[in-house]
């Protein structure tokens, strides 16, 4: 049976730290759901209440713009080890982007990852635990290291190219914000 919280206890926190993979949700008003991935060292807890991850350069940019329309969003980590559980983490997030006053500092709290594109900064305000007896047993092997080596190799230069042509609008046609990095 499930388990609500008004904010993350400790042992999720330290359930958090232990995942190699989370998702994402989020939709801007009458848009479609975007629901997605997210992996390699780009996730901190900053207090039961807060979280920041570090939106890298994909082929969409959904959340971003998602947010600035509808700030609704909701992290899921499941266990695909011994301890079954899902834990959900609902809250209102913003997006922020590299020439915005706060992203020095928020990016002082993450791993410097190539191709950062935006923080996406979570105030939780619910938690939600599930007991993830459904969910397979499957073992971490490593990350990948394509998105690095590609982001590496396009260089600054490259990545700011490559969100102008490619990251501008969402699937419906939404703006991005992304001009605010280039």
């Amino acid at each position: 049976m499930g388990k609500r919280y008004s904010e993350l206890q400790p042992d999720q926190i330290g359930f958090i730290a232990e995942q190699h993979l989370f998702f994402v949700a989020t939709a801007a008003p009458g848009g479609r759901v975007n629901l997605s991935p997210k992996g390699m060292d780009s996730l901190r807890v900053l207090s039961p209440r807060r979280i920041l991850w570090l939106n890298l350069t994909g082929s969409g940019n959904e959340t971003a713009a998602h947010l600035a329309l509808e700030p609704r969003i909701t992290l899921m980590w499941c266990s695909f080890t011994v301890r079954p559980l899902i834990l959900r983490a609902y809250g209102m997030g913003r997006a922020v982007h590299h020439g915005d006053s706060d992203w020095a500092g928020l990016a002082a709290e993450l791993p410097d990852q190539p191709g950062a594109r935006q923080i996406v900064d979570v105030a939780v305000d619910l938690v939600q635990s599930s007991c993830g007896f459904a969910v397979p047993f499957m073992d971490f092997r490593a990350d990948r290291p394509v998105l690095r080596d590609w982001a590496t190799a396009k260089g600054a230069e490259g990545l700011r190219s490559y969100w102008d042509e490619r990251n501008r609008q969402t699937i419906d046609g939404l703006p991005t914000g992304i001009e605010a990095n280039l």
